[in-house]
This record gives C-alpha cells, structure tokens and sequence, in this order.
C-alpha cells in the first residue's frame, strides 16, 4: 500500500500544479476508490505519511481534514483516522434497514423516539389508501450501527395490520414476518436533503449536513398498503444502487 501511495502521488503532483494537501487528498481518495485503502481500513498516521512522501504534518493534517469534510473517513479519538464504512443498499430490492446492516455483519438497533396509535392523517389515509378516521400505529425511531446513528424512520403502519405498537420490538418486517404478513413490492421515492436542528442532534451532525430522504409504500400481494415510511439517512454513510436493464 504504501508503494501505492507513493507512485500515486508522485502521478498527482505531475498532473496537475496545485498545493501538495490537494495532492495528498487526491491520492488518499484514489486509494480508497481503487480498494487500496478499504472501509474500516486505519489510515497511516500523519508523521508517517509526512515521512513517507516528504510532506509537512501540517500539509498532511490539512489533506485528511478536507477527507473527513467528504465524509470519506472518519476520526476516532485516540485511535486515529479510518476509512469510513458505507452502507450500499439496493433499490432494485425490497429489504429492510435491520437486513442491509446484518448483511455487513454490522449490528442494527433502534431507539424508540415515539411509538403511538392514533388517527391517520390526511398525507398517511392517502398513502396507506384508506378511510379517514383509521386508526394507525406510528413509529418514529433512530437506526443505528452499534452506537453510531445512521438514519431516521417515521413510519405509520393500518391498526388492522399491526393491532398495538408494542409488537415492534427491532424490526418492522421481523414483526410483519412474526405474523405471516409478507411485502410483495414497494414504492420508493428519493431526494436529497440538509438536515435541520432536531434531526442533525438526533444524527449527531452538524445543522444543514447532507442526508438522504426516502419515502417508501409497501405492498402486499393483493395490493394492500402495509407500510408507510419516511427515512433519513446520513449522506456520508450510504451509496444507492439500482440495476438497470435495457427493454
């Protein structure tokens, strides 16, 4: 890895002029785009790449920092500078947060910020399809990697699907599955967005940090609406993928 480093430096400096950090950063983020440097994986420290490729610690700390701005690795205090680990999750298959996450071996929670029945509202009755006046039960929950918040879920669900909000205890569809019930399909819509005061406290981010929204109606066979969630999910943590096929 670090012939690597170096011969890809010594590439970048002779591409194009620019202040040796900018160098270092291009190099340090080809590293991790060609596998070089893989998630999870620690970064040198910054006296050894100083020494590695003849660079100041100050030049070095200025080319990891704009990384860390990317969201392509993250520091831990006294453990020094990693790859981060994002999350690819699929938008050509119907899985839940609690399957993606166990699939990279990572362990999936959730904190309950709220869980109610009530009355379903105007937005909710259209996208479930039913009557004003049906009862819901309603989740809001933080979804975590062991303690690291990734994502925000509100999620309203018929009573006569879900009868009490206590039969979700992790996961949605381990419940739905507990009971027999078996989403077909699924609806999902995404955009782009900054997150606000509450939401960056809950995600442990800065005010206005890049997230990812993503609104989802899911189905039985017989077309019935079972799930109606609105997520939230850290920009720097996950890629969205969907395979495509020519007709």
């Amino acid at each position: 890895m670090h012939s690597y480093l170096v011969s890809e430096f010594q590439r970048q400096s002779e591409a194009r002029r620019a202040p040796a950090y900018q160098h270092l950063r291009r190099t340090l983020q080809h590293a991790v785009e060609n596998g070089e440097l893989k998630p999870g994986q620690a970064l040198p420290g910054e006296r050894e790449l100083g020494k590695l490729l003849d660079l100041s610690r100050v030049t070095v700390r200025k080319a990891i920092a704009g990384l860390v701005g990317d969201g392509l690795v993250v520091q831990r205090h006294g453990a020094g500078t990693f790859v981060a680990e994002r999350i690819v999750k699929s938008f050509s298959k119907l899985t839940s947060f609690t399957d993606d996450l166990r699939a990279r071996g990572l362990d999936p929670k959730s904190v309950f910020l709220d869980r109610s029945l009530g009355e379903v509202t105007p937005e909710e009755a259209m996208a479930l399809n039913v009557s004003p006046g049906t009862q819901v039960v309603r989740y809001y929950r933080l979804r975590t990697a062991g303690d690291q918040p990734l994502a925000l879920e509100r999620t309203a669900v018929p009573q006569s699907v879900l009868a009490d909000p206590s039969m979700v205890g992790n996961s949605l569809y381990e419940a739905f599955a507990e009971r027999g019930i078996r989403p077909s399909r699924a609806l999902q819509r995404l955009r782009a967005i900054a997150f606000d005061a509450e939401q960056a406290r809950l995600m442990q981010l800065p005010e206005g940090s890049p997230g990812l929204f993503i609104e989802r109606r899911t189905f039985l066979e017989d077309g019935r609406v079972v799930e109606f969630t609105r997520s939230f999910y850290r920009g720097d943590a996950y890629d969205f993928v969907a395979e495509l096929h020519s007709e």
